[in-house]
């Protein structure tokens, strides 16, 4: 990218509306289909998966799993569809959802976020 293009993306980037969630899946095959899926249907820009070890309180008992950890990167705009997309997608009675807000990010990456998921799929029965 050149350093004219750069200095106007950061122009163009309203860095509130950006947003990372957090949602994690008993599987890797699970996962990677919610984060194929949300690309697919350009509700994220990038999924990043990552396998943890979780410690939680479940029905009144401590329990300890080896989870996957995504990672989606989206817009607050169309943080309804996301979210009721991976809830459709999901094997979990509760799942995860949590959105946090991006303070501050690289202009360019901001834009290439933006740019990935304004090309929104209509997808039907989702």
């Amino acid at each position: 990218m050149s350093e004219r293009n750069t200095k106007r993306t950061r122009a163009s980037s309203n860095r509130a509306d950006f947003l990372l969630l957090l949602s994690t899946c008993g599987t890797a095959d699970e996962a990677r289909r919610i984060a194929r899926t949300l690309v697919d249907e350009c509700l994220a820009s990038c999924v990043n998966i990552t396998k943890i070890d979780s410690i939680y309180r479940w029905k009144d008992r401590i329990e300890e799993s080896e989870e996957q950890l995504l990672i989606i990167k989206t817009r607050s705009s169309i943080y309804e569809r996301a979210e009721k997309r991976i809830r459709a997608l999901h094997s979990y009675e509760l799942p995860e959802i949590i959105a946090l807000k991006v303070e501050k990010g690289y202009a360019p990456y901001l834009d290439w976020i933006a740019r990935s998921v304004s090309r929104l799929k209509v997808v039907e029965n989702g």
